[in-house]
Parts: C-alpha cells; sequence; structure tokens
C-alpha cells in the first residue's frame, strides 16, 4: 500500500507530525509512504534525513499566499497530474492549512482518497488565521475520513455539520522525539534549582496568565525554583507580568527546530498551565525527552498524559498550579527515563499501523479487494537502519 502524507506548513507542529508520521508508515510490512512538504519547510534543513518526495512551493507572505490563490486552477492540474505519477492508494493531511482545499481536489480527481487529521474543533482564542477554521471545515466536508486525536476533539467534531453525520476515528498522539547534541539528564540531575520551562505559542488561551499567578505565590512561599518562559506570541500584559516574577525569563521568539532538544533537555518540568486543549504536542515532546509535566485538568490534556506517571494534571486555577508545583517540587514523582529513538520508532509505527486498520473499516475497498485488505490487521513494524 501506498500512503500520501501531506502538511504544507512551513515550520512547527504540523510538518513534524506529517514526517513522523510518514515513518510510522514505513516501519510497517507492506506499506510505502510518500511525504509531501511545503519546500522551505523548516524541518528540512534541521533533519537532513527527511525526504521530501513531493515538494510544493507554497507561500511566505499574505501576498504570496494570495498569488497561489490565484494560480489554484493550475495547480489543481500540475498537482492532479504528480499525483497521479505516484500512484497512491491513500492520502492522509497530517495537520490542515491554507491550501489544502487544492490538494484534496487534485486527490479527488486522481481518485485517490482523502484522509484529513484535525487537531483542533475550534479555535482557540488568539490562535490561527482569519478563515482557519472554515477553511477546516470545508475540507472535513469533502475528506472521505477524519481523524481526531483525541475522543474531547472527536465529540466537538462530531456536533459540527461538516461532519455529515459520520464519526471521527480517534488515533494517540505518539510522542515528538527532537535529535540534538544535548544529552538527556534525568530531572534534577544538574543539583540546582528545580526547572520550569512552559514552552510553544505564547497565547492566550495557554494560560500563561494563570501561571504569572502561580508562580508569584510560589515565590512567597516556595523559592527556589528557576523558569523559563520561551515561544512566539503577542506582547501581552501577562508576559510582562511573568517577567517580573523573580526567577522567570521570557524569551519572546520563534524557537528553531534544531534547538528544541537542548531546551527540554534543560528543563525539570514542562508546564502545560492551559485554560482549554485539544492535545499538546510540546507535552508529547516531553515525554520522549524524559521531563515531568505539569499540565491544567482541560479538554483533551488528561486524556493525553492521565496514564503517565511522570505527569501531574491539577485545577485550571493558579492555585491548583501552585499547589501542583508544590507538591512536585516536596515529593517529585517517579523519575522517568527518555524515550529513545527505537521506541518513539514503535510508536508511531502502532499509531499508524492502528490508523490503517480502522481506516479499512470506513473507506471503500478497491474492486476486488478483500474483507482482511492491508487495514484489517495492525502490520508488524520492521527493524530499519
Amino acid at each position: 500500500m501506498r500512503v500520501l502524507v501531506w502538511q504544507w506548513g512551513r515550520r512547527g507542529a504540523g510538518p513534524k507530525m506529517a514526517v513522523e508520521l510518514a515513518r510510522g508508515l514505513n516501519a510497517l510490512e507492506g506499506c510505502q509512504a510518500v511525504l509531501s512538504l511545503s519546500e522551505k519547510a523548516e524541518i528540512l534543513r534541521a533533519d537532513p534525513s527527511v525526504t521530501n518526495d513531493l515538494s510544493v512551493r507554497t507561500y511566505t507572505t499574505l501576498m504570496s499566499l494570495l498569488g497561489r490563490v490565484l494560480q489554484a486552477p493550475w495547480l489543481v492540474r500540475q498537482l492532479t497530474a504528480r499525483v497521479r505519477r505516484i500512484r497512491p492508494d491513500l492520502a492522509i493531511c497530517a495537520m490542515p492549512g491554507p491550501l489544502d482545499l487544492l490538494m484534496a481536489q487534485a486527490l479527488r480527481r486522481a481518485g485517490v482518497p482523502v484522509v484529513v487529521i484535525v487537531h483542533d474543533a475550534q479555535a482557540h482564542p488568539g490562535d490561527g488565521f482569519p478563515g482557519q477554521i472554515m477553511l477546516q471545515r470545508l475540507l472535513v466536508w469533502r475528506a472521505d475520513a477524519v481523524v481526531a486525536l483525541t475522543t474531547h476533539v472527536a465529540a466537538l467534531l462530531e456536533a459540527q455539520r461538516c461532519m455529515r453525520g459520520r464519526k471521527a476515528i480517534v488515533a494517540s498522539h505518539p510522542p515528538f522525539a527532537f535529535e540534538g547534541g544535548t544529552a538527556l539528564a534525568q530531572p534534577l540531575a544538574h543539583g540546582g534549582s528545580i526547572r520550569l520551562l512552559a514552552f510553544g505559542r505564547l497565547l492566550p488561551y495557554k494560560g500563561l496568565d494563570l501561571l504569572a499567578d502561580a508562580l508569584q505565590e510560589m515565590g512567597q512561599t516556595q523559592p527556589g525554583y528557576v523558569c523559563r518562559v520561551v515561544g512566539k506570541g503577542p506582547d501581552a500584559p501577562w508576559l510582562h507580568r511573568l517577567a517580573d516574577v523573580p526567577g522567570v525569563s521570557v524569551e519572546n521568539r520563534w524557537v528553531p527546530e534544531g534547538e528544541i532538544a537542548s531546551l527540554l533537555a534543560w528543563a525539570d518540568v514542562l508546564l502545560l498551565p492551559y485554560r482549554e486543549a485539544s492535545q499538546s504536542g510540546v507535552g508529547a515532546a516531553a515525554l520522549a525527552a524524559g521531563r515531568w509535566v505539569l499540565a491544567t485538568n482541560v479538554g483533551g490534556l488528561a486524556e493525553q498524559f492521565r496514564s503517565k506517571p511522570q505527569a501531574v494534571l491539577c485545577a485550571p486555577t493558579s492555585a491548583g498550579i501552585a499547589q501542583a508545583l508544590r507538591q512536585m517540587i516536596a515529593q517529585p514523582p517517579p523519575v522517568p527515563e527518555p524515550e529513545g529513538n527505537a521506541t518513539v520508532k514503535a510508536d508511531w509505527a502502532s499509531m499508524a499501523g492502528k490508523l490503517l486498520s480502522d481506516l479499512w473499516c470506513v473507506l471503500p475497498h478497491p474492486a476486488g479487494s478483500s474483507a482482511a485488505g492491508p487495514m484489517a490487521a495492525k502490520p508488524a513494524p520492521r527493524t530499519k537502519s
């Protein structure tokens, strides 16, 4: 079976998701993944092992995006020809983006079933671009199958008209592993104050105002922590409040793919003080790096972390976050071991195998195929060099 995996974002979790999913598919017997990324995807520079099988010129500015939209008829014809040469049995959008309707149209012309992995069923405050959810719902409407990464997101999706009464397939979000030259020692092995890290896009729904209040309270009663808040976001009041807390530094900047491993290696605890959430990619990366995770009990975070002994869930309030941090300092959770590359690869292969099996139950079977086709049972992973 040949599966086309596409995601045309230039940086962030989308291209990473596509790369890891493609690797998981390639680890299955009888399955070949074809990866399609933006020609300017940051991950191509950060990880030379990534092969961009179907490179696409996307956009870098709003004007260049509008230019690509105006070229839509020509782009669809070009994509259709390229897809027909590849001859995939199935295509999976790893995370929706602005130009995906063009690919969906090309795949439809080529007779290829389209699957969309939806990360957020609705926009978070301050997140995304104008019209993002409208475009996503149009894509979901046209898709042959829809996948969510938590039951929380699946339930929100299934209430939307774009699902046309269908059920979403629920898949897992395996850990992200980031390569880097920094050794991953156990938490607190550095012998100093506990290191707290809030990392990712610094947006309103991330609860950074709650974190500011919690750390101010912690500073009064529990000294001895160091906290870094790192990521890109608006110059918001809560960032200034955080920067004024003793022991806290704020780095409002984009973190390139190549720096993420060293950033996680620095931390003892990853903080997810969210007000709402679908799931967390940075949380998945922290698990792979053997870090403790403190997350608020909202949205899909409980589903993602409640079975993880190195994770602590708390109420989505400043008092709840402060209390959980005090408890972690007084009685740390079990010391986690970093998940090696072999374990992470196996997790992605397992996720990919189950996803294909679930898709086989809902997608039309090719003419002449048996009911127990290649997606009916989870294929066994094969060892990759």
